[in-house]
């Protein structure tokens, strides 16, 4: 059962944002200063990803490990289950179709989940990404 009322439960689940997260702003930071320049959330392409470097066709999507279902991290609310389950699973399907058309359409991308920012090969990782051919 939910400890809040539902208006608190909707005043907290307003203020979740879709750019700019405290994660986003992580690899934006570390992906600056390694002297990568990028474009922010260019809605021109499929998933509208975080990071778009459009000279080398490829993107970075950094996705929270409850919003998009990380297999490693994703635990359900134990409430509403009814709303919760379809809304993730579609998440899930909408980011997948969202690579899947990417790929298609000449551009690769890199996932970067929430909790591997707390790893210590994420710059490594993303170097290796950006710059191979």
């Amino acid at each position: 059962m939910d400890t809040l009322t539902p208006e608190r439960r909707s005043a907290l689940m307003a203020r979740i944002r879709s750019k700019d997260t405290g994660p986003e702003m992580i690899v934006r930071r570390l992906v600056h200063g390694m002297g990568y320049r990028y474009r922010l959330h260019r809605r021109g392409l499929p998933g509208t990803p975080d990071l778009v470097f459009p000279a080398r066709s490829k993107v970075i999507f950094v996705h929270g490990c409850f919003w998009h279902m990380h297999s490693k991290c994703v635990r359900l609310p134990k409430t509403r289950t009814h709303y919760w389950g379809p809304k993730l699973e579609a998440n899930r399907k909408r980011d997948l179709a969202a690579r899947r058309k990417l790929r298609a359409l000449g551009w690769k991308a890199l996932i970067i989940w929430e909790c591997e920012l707390r790893g210590d090969d994420l710059a490594e990782r993303i170097a290796t990404f950006l710059d191979e051919d």
